[in-house]
């Protein structure tokens, strides 16, 4: 047995200061009892048509009601039956740019910091979904697989950091293709990927890489983050400062829109410009992903439902009370 709420169980407390009330109560009735009444013999003629011991019962019922009722509120439970539990929905790889250029300060507080925000909330929204996560800046690899553990998923997200990956640059094309490796292609799941960056690709055919993953199947959604204009780039290390060229002038990071706007394109997918730093996860999720895409079976689990007895406790309580209403304590005793 245990129970649902178990935090009610505090409210016992009261019990033991109840009962306390109620033998004070009973004490301080006879010592004023005697106070007023001095002569031995007239005092039982006075309480000749009360019965003391039923005052005494219907305090006990009276706490017994309480506790009950303490007891209903914590919602016991004992005995279980096996459920099946199927998860359906779709197969989400975010890939999020780590290169220098997104601890940029266009978005408050950094490009990055407020990326990890917003797929923080997007986990809020997931519907049984698996999403994993991959890193990228010149290379790429997967930092979390396809989990329907938001938490873990969680916990490798608040680790990526630009120093996570030592090779430098934007490959989107390599971005891609090490999501595309993250689902099981044995899986006939839905598939999509979330692709959040702020320059441009410096290696390899992002297009042909989204036609490569049109054929799988799989929907890419790109997120372009940072001023059209572009923005200095933040030197690492104690030093600070911005990135400059040989000739001392600073080096921009650019948003390549048109190529993100083919590559959403081609797969089927949408692109979003993000200026502030809100990314329309929300829209993406709900919209492209929920409603433009088949929910699968993911997984499925069996899970034990146990059964509510609070009913019993409840139904005592009542039933005592009725009995302590109907108990009267002013009877006369027969001889």
């Amino acid at each position: 047995m245990h129970f649902e709420n178990i935090q009610i169980l505090i409210l016992l407390w009261i019990v033991p200061l109840l009962i306390l009330f109620y033998v004070g109560s009973f004490k301080s009735r006879d010592r004023l009892l005697r106070t007023f009444c001095s002569e031995p013999t007239l005092l039982p003629r006075l309480l000749c048509g009360v019965r003391r011991k039923r005052q005494g019962i219907k305090a006990a019922l009276l706490v017994a009601v309480v506790t009950l009722s303490i007891l209903a509120l914590a919602r016991p439970r004992w005995g279980f039956q096996w459920e099946e539990v199927k998860r359906r929905g779709v197969d989400i790889v975010v890939a999020v740019d780590l290169s220098q250029s997104m601890m940029a300060s266009d978005v408050d507080p950094n490009r990055l910091e407020r990326a990890k925000r917003e797929i923080q909330d997007l986990l809020t929204m997931l519907q049984g979904d698996r999403i994993g996560l991959v890193a990228f800046a010149g290379s790429s690899f997967i930092q979390c697989p396809l989990t329907l553990d938001y938490g873990a998923f969680n916990i490798f997200l608040d680790g990526l950091a630009p120093d996570l990956i030592p090779v430098p640059g934007t490959a989107v094309a390599r971005a891609i293709e090490t999501s595309l490796s993250a689902f099981d292609p044995k899986l006939r799941t839905s598939k999509a990927v979330i692709l959040i960056t702020d320059g441009e690709d410096h290696a390899g055919d992002p297009l042909a890489a989204a036609r490569k993953a049109k054929k799988a199947g799989v929907k890419i959604f790109t997120i372009g983050i940072g001023k059209r204009a572009g923005a200095p780039i933040p030197l690492a290390g104690p030093g600070g400062g911005f990135k400059k060229d040989r000739s001392g002038d600073l080096v921009l990071t650019r948003l390549d829109e048109e190529t993100l706007k083919k590559i959403a394109l081609t797969t089927g997918g949408a692109y979003v410009h993000s200026v502030t730093g809100d990314m329309d996860l929300q829209s993406i999720y709900l919209k492209g992903i929920r409603e433009g895409m088949e929910q699968t079976e993911l997984a499925t689990s069996r899970k034990k439902r146990w059964m509510e007895r609070f009913q019993w406790p409840l139904l005592a309580a009542v039933f005592v009370l009725l009995v302590e209403g109907f108990l009267r304590e002013g009877e006369r005793e027969q001889a």
